[in-house]
């Protein structure tokens, strides 16, 4: 998704930059005829939302593990795989300008966390090794239609913790705020509710 961006600029994302960076979507049923042809990648956030609960493990490991990778590098870029998609946001929220709002307060927000988060590793950041993510999902809720300014339902999780080590000494970063799409975790508040 391009360069790192500067302290206190946003990431450039764009609907297909955002496409690019989500990884597919587990499998799907789907018979396929053995002589046709793979079809792409499709993005979950262009389909219909889901009641499936999302579990604690998975891909979604795979996307805190960038996330931390993103933090340790300060390169929030990197860290656009776990964060909602905005095909899903335009979906969810009863908003006038969902894509001003995800980019300009969520992304921004995401993006300034990013960077005090690595600020917080200081000269350790080098030596910081992602260990896992424990995601509370026994304290999941599932959000209506209608509730937080919402379209659609999703399945909410607070207090998500990416634990790390630095020269043998465990530690952890909260991740505040979780939502589903698709039977997915994704962050939309990092650090806080801004």
């Amino acid at each position: 998704m391009g360069a790192a961006c500067t302290r206190g600029d946003p990431p450039h994302v764009s609907a297909v930059d955002s496409v690019e960076q989500i990884p597919p979507p587990p499998p799907q049923s789907i018979v396929v005829d053995a002589g046709a042809e793979e079809a792409p990648p499709v993005d979950p956030g262009t389909l219909p939302q889901t009641h499936d609960m999302p579990g604690p493990t998975g891909s979604v490991e795979q996307r805190a593990q960038a996330l931390f990778e993103a933090i340790v590098k300060d390169d929030p870029d990197h860290a656009m795989p776990f964060f909602f998609p905005i095909t899903a946001y335009r979906q969810t929220k009863a908003v006038t300008n969902p894509d001003a709002d995800w980019k300009h307060r969520l992304v921004k927000n995401y993006t300034r966390d990013i960077h005090a988060l690595h600020e917080k590793l200081g000269s350790k950041a080098p030596q910081a090794v992602f260990i896992g993510l424990d995601v509370p999902t026994e304290r999941a809720h599932w959000v209506d239609p209608g509730e937080e300014g919402n379209k659609t339902g999703y399945y909410r999780v607070y207090t998500a913790r990416l634990r790390y080590e630095v020269a043998g000494r465990s530690s952890a970063f909260d991740i505040t705020s979780m939502i589903s799409w698709r039977g997915e975790w994704y962050v939309v508040h990092l650090s806080g509710f801004k």
